[in-house]
């Protein structure tokens, strides 16, 4: 994994440039009406001129939350700079390399409330990345953020922080990213684990209902005036559901920064996940089966928000190499739960072959990269 890059590491002190967060003003120029002239009194321009007024307020507001909400909690990791993208990421122990991809609306600090990125520190080098998006790490608006399009962000900088064959472990849309990488290029892999995965197209209204945050203009009006506050009041339900059936830990209630994770540029990132993956899950199905690195498959057997059985049931029938573990009693959220099994099964991949290089697979067309591996979804 060697090679140039362009990149520099700066400390947690730094603050990432966002143009998300910079360019707030812009976005709502298009509210500004024009009340001059004719028929400026009329009731219609009127109650247009207000409506602009209470939208350029709520921007405000909604824009001084997330800012305070950073001063409040600043980042507890370090900056790597690659190709542009300033990249927040926690790193701790030493050992054979693991790397752990969080989930939609979540951040790299989740596994560390959660108690897992601790447990692997005992015997390896644990590295969490905040996604574009997420927690501190850049998502500029010049590319679509698909999975493969982080995978090549993620290979970037654990190559930045001189990290090979890592065990990459992902949660839910973390997974997905794990598995794209896997897709492209598994002779870089230890190994994957993938925890509570999205792997197959289903009817999902959650796309319906959050996706719209992440479409342009009407999108970065939503999120700077109606979607912050609807999102705050949806927050307690919601967390109950992703860690149902169990009773949401004491430490996520008390340390998880819910107010980071309702900024309008996480916002955006999280509607936009929502929307993609549905399509890359119909896109990349078809080509699990090329899979030769060693996988481990856990999730909850009463999981809410990913079916078991319609998802890591048959991402195992799909895969017969590798190792599935239901975990009775668990929802989505099982790295709060099972440090030990994950644990367990991080070890597992070294013991089964992690150590030995992954040859990529004859009957990868030579159009991978381009179609998937670089492209994603459109």
């Amino acid at each position: 994994m060697n090679g140039p890059l362009n990149m520099r590491t700066r400390t947690a002190t730094a603050k990432p440039r966002d143009g998300a967060r910079l360019g707030w003003s812009r976005a709502l120029e298009p509210l500004a009406p024009d009340l001059g002239g004719r028929g400026a009194f009329s009731p219609a321009l009127i109650g247009l001129g207000a409506a602009a007024v209470a939208a350029g307020a709520a921007a405000i507001v909604n824009y001084r939350r997330g800012r305070a909400a950073e001063n409040e909690h600043p980042p507890i990791g370090a900056f790597v700079e690659v190709d542009g993208v300033a990249v927040h990421y926690i790193e701790r122990g030493k050992g054979p390399p693991v790397v752990l991809l969080h989930g939609n609306g979540a951040m790299a600090e989740d596994f560390v409330l959660s108690g897992l990125m601790d447990r692997l520190a005992r015997n390896h080098r644990v590295i969490a990345i905040d996604r574009p998006g997420f927690g501190y790490t850049e998502r500029p608006r010049s590319r679509a953020w698909t999975a493969p399009a982080q995978t090549e962000l993620m290979r970037k900088v654990v190559r930045a922080l001189g990290v090979e064959r890592p065990v990459v472990v992902g949660h839910s849309w973390g997974a997905t990213v794990a598995m794209a990488w896997a897709l492209a290029h598994q002779e870089e892999l230890a190994g994957i684990v993938l925890m509570s995965g999205y792997f197959f197209p289903t009817a999902r209204a959650d796309v319906l209902a959050f996706s719209p945050p992440g479409l342009p203009i009407i999108g970065d009006v939503m999120r700077y005036t109606i979607s912050p506050p609807l999102a705050r009041l949806m927050a307690p339900k919601l967390v109950s559901k992703v860690f149902a059936p169990r009773a949401v830990p004491r430490r996520f209630a008390s340390g998880f920064p819910i107010a980071l994770a309702l900024r309008p540029w996480q916002l955006r990132a999280s509607a936009e996940e929502t929307a993609f993956m549905i399509p890359w899950a119909a896109l990349s199905q078809a080509h699990y089966h090329r899979l030769r690195l060693p996988v481990a498959i856990l999730a909850g057997d009463a999981d809410e928000i990913v079916t078991s059985k319609r998802q890591s049931m048959r991402l195992h029938e799909e895969l017969p190499h590798s190792d599935l573990r239901v975990l009775p009693g668990l929802g989505h959220m099982i790295h709060y739960f099972a440090q030990d099994e994950i644990a367990a099964r991080v070890q597992g991949i070294l013991e089964r072959g992690g150590k030995e290089a992954v040859r990529r697979p004859h009957d990868v067309p030579a159009s991978w990269d381009a179609s998937i591996g670089m492209a994603g979804v459109a």
